[in-house]
């Protein structure tokens, strides 16, 4: 078994899990007391999160690199960086250590050629819907991406930040985040990429029958895949 390093706290709330998940599909696909090989660095978010809003990406990049250089120098094998926003950097982090990065966006792309889906609405913060780094990967596989309006897409990241990040789930944006996404499927959208990990706190499956895309569980699958090769 290969030993997978994880960079969380961005939150802390979905990077549990994250760990939870992974134990569990080792388990599955191991049976008896089996569980992950893993080396968690967890960040300081409030140190990240005003970078972020500031555009001050070189900042949160010189933070995760040390990250991962602290990930290969304890043995890790590979990276898996839990959180969607944050692969905005993905390319500095693979530049600075010498093993390989699980990239969140192409685990989910894998997910959406599986089920033959060729256009997706895409749900997470401001930086992930309206900037190329996510988006572009995607398309890059040859799936469409939509997003919502950009009332929207603030209502959308004003959750994430002032409520999911801090553990708090509330009924009524549980409520306009089903509403978001019936409507994007009414405007074509063949399934919703939860492109957050934050996310899959508040809405799951049983939610709605337009087929979602939990990016966590995708890629914490990826990872128990990459774990056991």
């Amino acid at each position: 078994m290969k030993t997978i390093g994880v960079i969380g706290g961005m939150s802390w709330e979905s990077t549990q899990t994250y760990y939870r998940l992974i134990n569990q599909k080792i388990r599955e696909q191991l049976g008896g007391l089996h569980s992950a090989k893993l080396i968690l660095y967890s960040v300081d978010f409030a140190g990240i999160e005003p970078l972020q809003h500031a555009g001050d990406w070189d900042g949160t990049a010189e933070i995760l690199t040390e990250a991962a250089q602290a990930l290969e120098t304890a043995g890790a094998d590979f990276i898996v960086l839990a959180t969607n926003t944050m692969h905005k950097v993905a390319p500095e982090i693979e530049l600075a250590v010498n093993i390989p990065l699980l990239h969140i966006a192409d685990a989910t792309a894998a997910a959406l050629q599986a089920d033959g889906i060729t256009t997706v609405a895409l749900l997470g913060t401001k930086f992930t819907m309206e900037q190329d780094f996510y988006r572009q990967r995607l398309e890059d596989h040859g799936i469409c991406v939509v997003v919502p309006s950009a009332a929207q897409r603030n209502r959308v990241h004003e959750i994430i930040f002032n409520e999911l990040c801090l553990g708090k789930i509330e009924a009524n944006s549980k409520a306009d985040y089903l509403e978001i996404i019936q409507e994007m499927a009414e405007f074509g959208a063949e399934g919703v990429v939860l492109g957050c990990t934050e996310i899959s706190l508040l809405i799951n499956q049983l939610d709605t029958t337009i087929k979602l895309y939990d990016t966590t569980a995708i890629h914490a699958a990826s990872a128990v895949a990459s774990a056991l090769k």
